[in-house]
């Protein structure tokens, strides 16, 4: 493929399509914090940008280099998926349900949970290095960091959404969190990736 708006529009797709479980996570992250500053939003937003565009780049090299590697582990993808999501899906749920009756102020998203959930996110996204393995290394790069600045954008959109409806939602923001991260891990195992 060549430069071209073509290519510009195909990666800004690419990248729409990938952000949605990060979306909604990011969602599901605003639902349990509210009253989240704009500093970490950013924060939260750039580190699924930054394993969205990561994963594919991954995928490229793999498909470059090792491949066989690949293909045997991306079986594994909607397990680990799964895994991680339920996980943390569930913790929220737990804390969620915990914490009903009392006023205390929510627990916030810790930077491993965040790590876990960025992972989890974008797993899937290294198949996508599949799709431009027909790229060289400067388009590959290109189309990664149009997918990061779209995913980037939809995830602060989320988060958003998010905060206005946790304000709303108060205590059972957090169980409405948690039960959306385990549906998106289930949809993903479901899917296959």
């Amino acid at each position: 493929m060549e430069w071209s708006m073509m290519f510009v529009f195909n990666s800004v797709l690419l990248g729409v399509g990938l952000a949605m479980d990060a979306f909604s996570v990011s969602m599901a992250n605003g639902l349990n914090e509210p009253k989240m500053k704009k500093g970490k939003m950013c924060g939260i937003a750039g580190v699924f940008a930054g394993f969205q565009s990561v994963m594919p780049m991954i995928g490229w090299i793999c498909v470059h280099t090792i491949i066989q590697y690949f293909t045997a582990f991306g079986k594994f993808i909607p397990w680990i998926a799964l895994i991680l999501l339920a996980y943390i899906g569930g913790k929220m749920l737990y804390e969620g349900i915990q914490s009903k009756d009392s006023n205390e102020e929510k627990s916030s998203l810790g930077i491993g949970a965040l790590l876990i959930q960025g992972i989890a996110t974008s797993i899937d996204a290294l198949s996508v290095g599949f799709t431009i393995a027909g790229y060289g290394w400067l388009m590959a790069l290109a189309a990664a960091l149009i997918v990061a600045a779209v995913t980037f954008v939809i995830c602060m959109a989320g988060l958003l959404i998010g905060k206005k409806f946790g304000t709303k939602l108060s205590n059972k923001a957090q169980i409405l969190g948690g039960s959306i991260l385990i549906v998106i891990g289930i949809e993903i195992f479901i899917t296959g990736g």
